[in-house]
């Protein structure tokens, strides 16, 4: 240990007559702590119980054992400085004890005091600085084989004078395999020309690195940063005031930065899909305001004046058909931006896959993946039927989750993992305890454990460039006609939602796994029900307005939605009053008090419709408002309340109206 700046020096006294111990404790005592002993063998037993003696004097000539024999077996015990008392007659004893290397300094008898005093201070000095450099060479060994790099010292010939574990590693040998030997003698071929490059800059400007991609001995691709510098050098490549004796010098650091390139590409990878999310939210935003428009002015030249010819009126009802799937493509869209229609709670993943393997080893699709994906989407049961389920024996953590949607993920992985194997393969589906992602950092409501579901095939690969794409939206590897492109786009989407993320790892011929982490729940939680508004279902009869002629304000900054909406209300037999903006809408609630419902659009310039309802319900809190938009986020909306997305039919209008104004 490292000695107590505060503590006084401990010394003991050895010496077989009791006036010299005496004597000798008088002169040391106010300086030091004394201990003493009568004997070469009581001095060694006092040396095994107080390994923080500094200093020990001791008489040469005393019975049974003599002190040059005393203080050579001491060293065996203690680093101690050693002083020998001594006659005359004993100076071959003495010249043999400092020869040896067994004492710092002698004495005679008589002594003088300020002489001895001034050679025990010297030892306790010595013998201080002895311990604060074995302690620090101790730290610096434990620095050195601990740091999370490789890191070796050379001396000017470029031999390794020191380098710890890790760097030995690196070289694919031990450590003392490595020391006294050159970098040139222990990389290989490819390294050789990177290392001439790096020791030309070296010479030049003291500081040299590279990045280079290395094999390790696994046959793994990594990368390393390799840095050189010479250690009479400055980052600015000026030399220190104090480099005196450090020309002879360098270091190597040789750090692993696979992980942290890693890391970084996920950074980059989460940002796109924030700043691709935020555009695609936007287009559907507008895009659904068109299809309302569209939609809704189909329905309403339907009512109007149906067509009479049989062609004619399949026109009209495959235009109805195209809005609708334009409205089904920008909901895909806004659930890549911000999934909305989610139902979170606990979820047993392996009782969940094991579900899922049941359904799919018979060839069959569960029903509320058929919900989801609809009746028009037809799978194979053959092909479904060879996905390999291998799901642990033990129970995992519970993790915070929609079930149906990660069902309808982990589904959709399998079936472009087929599709990715057009002349058969392997594709398993794996689950797994695993700890905190790279780069992650545990907090609540999830910390250290994480469950992941891996779904891996042996199919046609990807290259670098289409796996920093696949989670765009409509990009798609499929011939045309065969997939949106927004399925994996969605299910990052979800499986960001729900906290986790998305690894993929792919290699062109070699197959893609492609890894869901989600974090294991360490609190409870209730359920989350989904946000979805009261719908009438079509075929439904619609329920007849509480009170004919019943007043409706429509707020709608889109002339063509505003038009389309209060067209439908109208048509069903209410009085409706229009409002382009928040403000106009205020106006007309200050001066018509029969107004029973405000059909409110959220997004609006100016004043959005969360803010519209709070202060139209300071004059009449009664009112009943239905909400409507065409994004995604009820983050702007308060909770509890009506929400109609767009774009919407008549019915899917009207049954939200008649319910809310019977209510």
């Amino acid at each position: 240990m490292l000695p107590d700046p505060d503590k006084r020096a401990v010394i003991l006294i050895v010496d077989d007559e009791p006036e010299i111990l005496v004597a000798l404790t008088d002169l040391f005592e106010d300086t030091y702590d004394v201990l003493s002993a009568s004997s070469g063998e009581a001095g060694l037993a006092v040396l095994r119980g107080r390994p923080d003696i500094a200093v020990i004097i001791s008489d040469q000539r005393m019975p049974g054992m003599t002190g040059d024999v005393f203080l050579a077996r001491a060293r065996m015990l203690s680093s101690a400085g050693a002083l020998l008392l001594t006659g005359y007659a004993d100076i071959s004893a003495v010249e043999a004890a400092l020869n040896k290397g067994q004492i710092s300094f002698f004495a005679y008898k008589p002594w003088d005091d300020e002489t001895l005093l001034s050679m025990v201070g010297q030892a306790a000095s010595r013998y201080r600085l002895e311990k604060e450099l074995e302690c620090e060479q101790l730290l610096l060994r434990g620095l050195l084989d601990n740091l999370p790099f490789g890191l070796g010292f050379k001396e000017q010939s470029g031999r390794f004078i020191r380098l710890n574990r890790q760097m030995a590693e690196q070289f694919g040998r031990s450590v003392d395999a490595c020391v006294g030997r050159t970098e040139e003698e222990l990389v290989d071929a490819s390294r050789l020309e990177s290392l001439r490059d790096a020791r030309v800059v070296l010479e030049t400007s003291g500081r040299d690195q590279q990045v280079l991609q290395l094999t390790d001995k696994s046959g793994q691709s990594r990368w390393h940063d390799l840095t050189r510098v010479r250690l009479d050098s400055t980052p600015d490549g000026s030399k220190p005031g104090d480099a005196s004796g450090l020309e002879n010098y360098s270091i190597l650091i040789d750090r692993d930065v696979t992980d942290l390139l890693t890391i970084e590409q996920r950074l980059r990878q989460a940002e796109k899909m924030q700043a691709i999310g935020t555009l695609a939210g936007g287009i559907a935003h507008d895009f659904n305001n068109l299809l309302t428009a569209i939609l809704g002015s189909l329905e309403l030249v339907m009512d109007l004046e149906p067509p009479k010819e049989p062609g004619v009126a399949r026109l009209f009802h495959n235009a109805l058909e195209a809005a609708r799937r334009g409205g089904a493509l920008t909901q895909k869209l806004l659930d890549f931006s911000r999934p909305r229609h989610l139902m979170c709670q606990q979820v047993d993943l392996r009782a969940l896959m094991a579900s899922l393997q049941s359904f799919m080893t018979q060839g069959r699709v569960p029903d509320e993946i058929q919900a989801v994906l609809g009746a028009e989407a037809v799978f194979s049961g053959s092909r479904i039927s060879t996905v390999r389920f291998d799901l642990p024996e033990a129970p995992l953590p519970v993790v915070w989750t929609d079930a149906t949607q990660l069902e309808l993920a982990v589904f959709n992985l399998c079936v472009n993992a087929l599709d990715a194997q057009p002349e058969g393969g392997a594709t398993t589906v794996s689950v797994r305890q695993a700890a905190r992602p790279l780069g992650r950092t545990g907090s609540a409501p999830h910390g250290e454990a994480w469950v992941v579901v891996q779904v891996m095939d042996r199919g046609v690969g990807m290259t670098e460039e289409m796996q920093a794409r696949i989670f765009d939206p409509f990009f798609t590897t499929k011939d045309i006609g065969q997939g949106t492109g927004l399925g994996l786009s969605m299910i990052y989407g979800f499986i960001s939602h729900c906290g986790g993320e998305v690894r993929v790892e792919s290699v062109p011929g070699g197959g893609t796994s492609i890894e869901l982490w989600l974090p294991a729940m360490t609190e409870e939680r209730a359920p989350t029900k989904p946000a979805t508004p009261l719908r009438v279902q079509a075929g439904q009869p619609l329920r007849s307005p509480a009170v004919h002629g019943q007043s409706i304000l429509v707020v709608d900054d889109e002339p063509g939605v505003r038009a389309v909406t209060a067209g439908f209300l109208r048509r069903a037999g209410y009085d409706v009053l229009e409002a382009a903006s928040g403000l106009e809408a205020l106006g007309v609630i200050a001066d018509r008090r029969d107004i029973a419902l405000v059909v409110l659009d959220v997004m609006m310039p100016g004043m959005n419709g969360d803010e519209v309802a709070r202060r139209l319900h300071d004059v009449r809190p009664e009112l009943p408002v239905l909400f409507v938009t065409g994004y995604s986020d009820r983050a702007l909306l308060p909770a509890g309340v009506t929400v109609l997305h767009k774009p919407y039919t008549r019915d899917a209008l009207l049954g939200d109206v008649s319910a809310m104004l019977a209510a």
